[in-house]
């Protein structure tokens, strides 16, 4: 797998196809796959191909990011005051709506034939929320929804593993351990409850850390040019 935003062939829809198929037998009911992965590792693709591939099939899928769950820029700004000045930044698992992401993933699993479900959507060229009328909404009940995003599924770390710095960021902005302590009790408490609607999760892995940063400068670059002057300095 190269530095260029990767490309996913029949093998791997055909899998997760049969093991929707297989989920959905086994349940008897609507069921939410998890795509995780790391920033332009494909998420997004994976996702809309998978969603054509089932809907061909006959079934109605809804796909939620949980990049459009990022809580709107006032509350972040609240957060980096009150919590920790690195919160303010999108990103990180605190930053996002959970209790938001679960009651949209539960009302598509649960919804009459005529009931109109809301899905969020964020705007990042303005780093806040798209406003209501922007979102967009799915009539009736979802057979599957696709749930994906970078930290889909991650758990809590000991207290233990997060005593030291890790990085260079984590020794210069959190010496203290504010801001990595409240993200993980943000795992253990509001995303773990989002995280367990999941029925089956896959996980999209970067061979390194290096061909993830190319990946996110492409992604970055990408969205610049689609977007022009009104993505130029927002945080991509």
């Amino acid at each position: 797998m190269s530095g260029a935003t990767p490309r996913f062939g029949g093998n791997m829809i055909e899998i997760l196809r049969e093991d929707c198929a297989a989920a959905r037998a086994q349940l008897g009911r609507p069921i939410v796959l998890g795509i995780s992965g790391s920033q332009g590792s494909g998420k997004s693709t994976l996702s809309r191909a998978l969603a054509e591939v089932l809907t061909r099939d006959g079934l109605r899928v809804a796909v939620v990011s949980i990049d459009d769950l990022y809580l709107p820029k006032a509350d972040r700004v609240r957060l980096g005051r009150d919590v920790h000045p690195l919160l303010a930044t999108r990103g990180p698992p605190g930053t996002h709506d959970a209790a938001l992401g679960r009651t949209t993933i539960a009302a598509l699993t649960n919804a009459a034939s005529d009931q109109e479900t809301p899905i969020p959507r964020f705007d990042k060229s303005r780093d806040d929320r798209a406003p209501r009328e922007a979102w967009d909404n799915f009539r009736g009940r979802a057979d599957v929804v696709i749930f994906e995003g970078w930290c889909i599924g991650a758990r809590p770390e000991t207290e233990a593993a997060l005593a030291a710095p890790v990085n260079e960021l984590e020794r210069n902005e959190d010496a203290d351990g504010r801001w990595r302590g409240y993200v993980n009790e943000q795992l253990s408490a509001r995303y773990g409850d989002l995280f367990a609607l999941i029925d089956r999760l896959v996980m999209l892995r970067a061979p390194s850390f290096d061909v993830v940063f190319a990946w996110r400068r492409q992604q970055a670059r990408e969205l610049e040019a689609k977007l022009g002057a009104a993505a130029r300095g927002s945080q991509i």
